[in-house]
């Protein structure tokens, strides 16, 4: 079982930058591909980033490229997600996620342990 603990949220201007973090307890992260999701008010929980088992590979939603970068760091059992140039649009509760998985997933059906979310607030 693997427990997911997000960190790194908080208001920021819009433009600003924040990074998240997501801890792992249990089962090394090595063992999981990662990635990170977002949920608005009122809206479907959607993909942001992933990377692979290795950390090798990244995908990234079209609406954060360039912008968000996703890493995993094995040793620390810890994934980052950091995030440039902050829109208001950004605004949502972001989520970590854990895959029994080699490759880069982005269906959130696919993955297997989630944390409860940090909230990240840009205003204009």
């Amino acid at each position: 079982q693997v427990q997911l603990v997000e960190s790194g949220g908080g208001l920021v201007q819009a433009g600003g930058s924040l990074r998240l973090s997501c801890v792992a307890s249990g089962p090394t992260l090595m063992s999981y591909a990662m990635g990170w999701f977002r949920q608005a008010p009122g809206k479907e929980r959607e993909f942001v980033s992933a990377t692979s088992r290795s950390g090798a590979s990244s995908l990234y939603a079209d609406s954060v490229k360039g912008r968000f970068t996703i890493s995993k760091d094995n040793a620390k059992n810890t994934v980052y997600l950091q995030m440039n140039s902050l829109r208001p649009e950004d605004t949502a509760l972001y989520y970590c996620a854990a895959a029994d998985k080699t490759m880069v997933v982005i269906l959130r059906q696919w993955y297997d342990y989630w944390g409860q979310g940090t909230q990240v607030t840009v205003s204009s």
